[in-house]
């Protein structure tokens, strides 16, 4: 891939995010919102957060893609507090603690 088409890709990239953001905060973001709406946005971040760590634990590039007894027991490690306790720093926290302490006991 080229340079030229790396800067096009993020350029691009970066558009799409400035708009996508511009429509919720310039354009709606002095009138108030519909409860249904605000209901519902409260669980953006909750929903967004397994996306982005479900490829790390399932595929872990550091295990060329296999599954890892140290990532499945961390993962449901920060699901139980998270369930549990209703905090997702304190999930992210947990899970981060028992990984590397997996990870300092195996390896």
């Amino acid at each position: 891939m080229s340079t030229a088409t790396v800067w096009i890709v993020i350029a691009a990239l970066a558009v799409g995010t400035y708009l996508t953001r511009f429509a919720f905060l310039g354009l709606v973001g002095d009138r108030p919102m519909p409860p249904w709406l605000l209901r519902h946005l409260r669980y953006a971040g909750v929903a967004v957060l397994p996306g982005l760590v479900a490829p790390a634990v399932v595929w872990p590039e550091a295990t060329d893609g296999t599954l890892d007894a140290a990532h499945l027991v961390a993962a449901g490690v920060a699901l139980g507090v998270g369930a549990w306790r209703r905090d997702v720093l304190q999930a992210v926290i947990a899970g981060a603690l028992v990984f590397a302490g997996l990870g300092w006991a195996l390896g």
